[in-house]
């Protein structure tokens, strides 16, 4: 299923950039994320146990082929991508993958709609700090409602945008929400350099009144 040939590489580029002049708030990059932030946004989902995972915004596919190629029958996997072009190619491209064209607000009513809640991890690329705020907090909402408890979120930010006041604003509000600090991972092999950041929601009944540490940034080769 990977197809990761330098071809296919230049017609990511192409495309993104071009969907990146159309709509630069929610597209957010002109390049996709390298295989080692995808590596590291997955890296805590174990993929021999049953679960659901969602992914939100997956562009031109990124992280999606890092999640197929580790997808079993016991495993039941959501895209959804608001951008037209993008959702079709991620349909060409993994025929199985359910992915639908509509925007992460909508969440909680579609994960509902196909008996995928509670969801057991979340994983997203979208540019949450370039997002409108109401926006922002209605995707944060829904990704908190469906996630099991336990459950996780991961997304990244890169290094130069996280020390920013939109970047810490994100990860402030995100926190709130979770019960719970971010993991936290330098990845340097990415252009630019990103910080992969993981929530785990919080369990009431073992961790009434703290939550997780951050832990990191760590460096990555």
């Amino acid at each position: 299923m990977h197809d990761a040939t330098p071809t296919t590489g230049l017609r990511e580029h192409v495309l993104l950039f071009s969907r990146f002049l159309r709509s630069p708030r929610t597209v957010g990059a002109v390049t996709p994320s390298s295989r080692a932030v995808a590596e590291a946004i997955v890296e805590h989902v174990d993929f021999d146990q049953p679960g659901r995972i969602v992914e939100l915004g997956p562009g031109t596919g990124a992280l999606t082929g890092p999640i197929v190629e580790r997808l079993g029958p016991h495993i039941e996997f959501l895209a959804l991508e608001i951008d037209q072009a993008f959702c079709e190619r991620i349909q060409r491209r993994w025929p199985a993958v359910e992915c639908i064209c509509a925007s992460a607000e909508q969440l909680d009513r579609i994960a509902a709609a196909r008996g995928m809640t509670p969801v057991d991890h979340i994983v997203s690329g979208l540019p949450f700090v370039s997002l409108p705020q109401p926006v922002t907090r209605q995707i944060l909402e829904s990704v908190v409602s469906v996630l099991r408890p336990g459950g996780t979120f991961s997304t990244f930010q890169y290094l130069h945008a996280y020390g920013m006041p939109a970047g810490a604003a994100f990860r402030k509000n995100m926190s709130g929400r979770m019960g719970s600090e971010p993991d936290v991972r330098l990845v340097m092999k990415n252009l630019p350099p990103a910080l992969v950041l993981t929530w785990h929601k919080e369990i009431a009944s073992i961790l009434p009144q703290r939550s997780r540490r951050a832990q990191g940034p760590w460096l990555r080769a």
